[in-house]
């Protein structure tokens, strides 16, 4: 289990990032897996009219899954207790429901569950002067891997996405699956 700390545009000092070691830690303590690896990037907004300047960003990447959660308050030790807080909910959801599923069905079919996320980020800083509003800012490589619409519902979930690509396991056919503004998802099927 590694625990990286930084911050954006600050500087994080060593109370802080231990801070943010042992509350992350202890929630991801509930994981028995590895490799675990877990990013938090702490951040301060300086325009005083922001009502919640403190940001704290958690990323955990697990065996093809992403966990991602992003907590805005007052004071930063608050939003690393209230983002630690969330993280332990959603590493247990994700242990109940993708790795226990993924022992009954490897027993059943002999298959694994594997995500989507991306890692490829194209640096386009130098252009960002540039770029009028319609213009793409960042562009993000994923694999498509094969799954369940159930499947994709826990991937959009763990992320906390809007939206989530994926190629239905059974169709083949690419679909996205999205949030509803008025709650639910939607599914925009390839026909």
């Amino acid at each position: 289990m590694a625990i990286t700390v930084a911050g954006r545009k600050m500087t994080v000092s060593d109370a802080l990032r231990q801070y943010a070691e042992e509350k992350i830690g202890n929630s991801m303590k509930v994981m028995d897996i590895d490799p675990l690896d877990a990013e938090v990037v702490l951040s301060v907004k300086k325009n005083p009219s922001i009502a919640l300047p403190c940001k704290c960003e958690v990323t955990i990447r697990t065996k093809g899954n992403v966990v991602r959660v992003e907590e805005d308050e007052q004071d930063m030790y608050a939003a690393i207790d209230v983002a630690a807080a969330k993280v332990l909910r959603q590493l247990r959801k994700y242990k109940t429901r993708v790795i226990d599923r993924k022992v009954r069905a490897g027993a059943s079919e002999g298959g694994t569950i594997r995500g989507g996320e991306g890692t490829g980020d194209l640096d386009l800083d130098a252009l960002m002067a540039d770029l009028s509003d319609d213009e793409v800012v960042r562009v993000k490589e994923i694999d498509f891997e094969p799954m369940t619409e159930e499947e994709a519902l826990i991937q959009i979930d763990l992320l906390g996405h809007d939206f989530f690509a994926y190629t239905d396991r059974d169709s083949s056919a690419v679909c996205v699956l999205y949030r509803r503004s008025d709650g639910g998802y939607g599914l925009l099927k390839q026909k």
